[in-house]
């Protein structure tokens, strides 16, 4: 089944946070990111109309994540103000290898509440004029089981206006503060809702003890999800079309230097490919060619002019 895109903007949905990595010299740079923000500037990069719907607070840091939304050409007319109250922070550490370890502050950050806020009806009004809505597992995690509710209802109506869904899995066992269970219903729970999945392999296996890609593979469909591209790290990207499977190697070459938001460009480059009627697994080779670049720079979002040589070839 080939997917139908409508017109209209992508909605990205989840949390932008402080970001505070460490720098070579050993002291912290400040930033701003969060998974879905990142795929949202990337999007944005590539030249889609992308707006984010999150909740800020009205203090200088939320002022700086609706500044860096601007710079990035991502829509802020869905970020939702919660007076008094401050973003989620996260720290990175990284290793020599480049793999990174997060740290969180992020209990009272008013992105939590998004869908139950005096204001969440403009969220939801938009969400129904989307051509793609965008959310991960972590966006999942943020919300209470009240709020879960009225985002599946939101995006129910959104996809009888037209709107497709697109999921990454992104599990972090601390968001779900050890529930596996809870986890797995509600990731279910929206797969179901799901038309194309971008799930990152070693997630899949952590919360549902996959075999292997294949089973990953079989448990989405049964569940209804019609595109299905799984993240296998430096090998690529296994990706399902015309009946069979196929892995789609990762750029050769490339030594990371920070492996945040890989997955975040990969998702971005794909969407915008597929977006503009690329097959799957050549979808899949922009998305490898872009986290190739993420990588080798600090930080989430990383100089334009890095990502301008890949995002302008679409």
């Amino acid at each position: 089944m080939t997917l139908s895109w409508k017109d209209g903007r992508v909605v990205s949905v989840g949390e932008c946070m402080v970001e505070l990595a460490r720098e070579p010299d050993g002291r912290f740079g400040l930033k701003y990111g969060g998974d879905t923000f990142n795929t949202a500037a990337y999007l944005a990069r590539a030249g889609m109309q992308v707006a984010y719907a999150t909740a800020l607070g009205d203090d200088p840091y939320s002022a700086g994540i609706r500044n860096l939304a601007v710079e990035e050409g991502v829509g802020t007319d869905l970020v939702l103000t919660v007076p008094g109250r401050l973003p989620g922070l996260y720290l990175i550490e990284t290793s020599p290898e480049g793999e990174r370890t997060f740290y969180y502050w992020r209990d009272r950050a008013p992105a939590r509440e998004l869908f139950e806020l005096p204001d969440a009806g403009r969220v939801v009004d938009a969400l129904k004029q989307a051509a793609l809505i965008y959310f991960s597992g972590i966006t999942l995690s943020l919300y209470s089981a009240g709020g879960l509710d009225l985002f599946e209802a939101a995006l129910k109506a959104a996809k009888q206006s037209g709107a497709l869904v697109a999921m990454d899995s992104n599990y972090r066992p601390r968001g779900w503060g050890g529930d596996t269970a809870r986890a797995q219903r509600s990731f279910e729970r929206f797969w179901r809702i799901a038309d194309i999945a971008l799930p990152t392999f070693d997630d899949e296996q952590a919360l549902w003890g996959d075999a292997d890609v294949q089973a990953t593979v079989r448990r989405l469909q049964a569940l209804g999800v019609t595109e299905i591209v799984i993240k296998l790290g430096e090998q690529g990207a296994y990706v399902t079309e015309n009946g069979s499977g196929r892995i789609v190697p990762a750029e050769s070459g490339v030594k990371p230097v920070d492996t945040t938001a890989a997955g975040d460009s990969f998702n971005a480059g794909y969407l915008v490919a597929r977006r503009s009627g690329a097959g799957l697994a050549d979808a899949a080779r922009l998305g490898n060619r872009l986290a190739a670049v993420v990588i080798q720079h600090r930080g989430a979002i990383v100089p334009k002019a890095a990502t301008a040589p890949v995002l302008g070839a679409t």
